[in-house]
């Protein structure tokens, strides 16, 4: 059974004001058919490292995030890449909707970019490239010379795998052209 966002968000609220108004410190299950996740706090972005490098195949970089605290926290399942100063980000394959992932205390997930749709008759080029975990951290740049393009990365319907819990899941299922 699917529940409509709609019906979601006046029980979510419902809930929220029994609590306060109950002064409830416990965890209160939630009313039958409201998904209600446990709560994991986003990765500060300080407690995660990013890194990218040249796949080995021309127009993919290989991405990853390491959650360098001590505690697990999340960051969004798609990574957060964007191109100098182009608009927009990489898009998620397959298309998905944001959503936390659990990154444990040191460990690292990875991804694959693909930044040029093979089939492109265009494009534009770009002298780095920013990696983030999430969506709220404002990520960390790294240069085409350091990514194997020293002429430029070239860019045109930029796509990304969702962070594997492995860099051989990454690269398993390389980011294909979105039709």
């Amino acid at each position: 059974m699917r529940i409509r966002p709609a019906l979601v968000a006046p029980a979510a609220a419902a809930l929220t004001v029994l609590l306060l108004a109950t002064g409830a410190s416990a965890a209160v299950p939630a009313p039958a058919g409201v998904f209600a996740p446990a709560a994991l706090a986003t990765c500060r972005e300080a407690a995660v490292k990013v890194a990218a490098t040249a796949s080995g195949t021309p127009d993919q970089v290989r991405i990853s995030v390491t959650n360098t605290s001590g505690r697990t926290c999340a960051v969004d399942r798609v990574p957060t890449v964007t191109f100098g100063d182009l608009d927009g980000t990489a898009q998620p394959v397959p298309p998905v909707e944001s959503a936390p992932y659990r990154l444990a205390a040191g460990a690292t997930a990875y991804a694959l970019v693909r930044t040029i749709d093979p089939a492109a008759e265009d494009s534009r080029t770009v002298a780095y490239l920013t990696v983030a975990g999430d969506p709220s951290h404002h990520g960390t740049r790294f240069g085409a010379a350091s990514l194997g393009s020293p002429a430029g990365i070239r860019v045109w319907e930029p796509v990304t795998t969702l962070w594997q819990p492995t860099r051989a899941g990454a690269d398993a299922a390389p980011p294909a052209a979105r039709r």
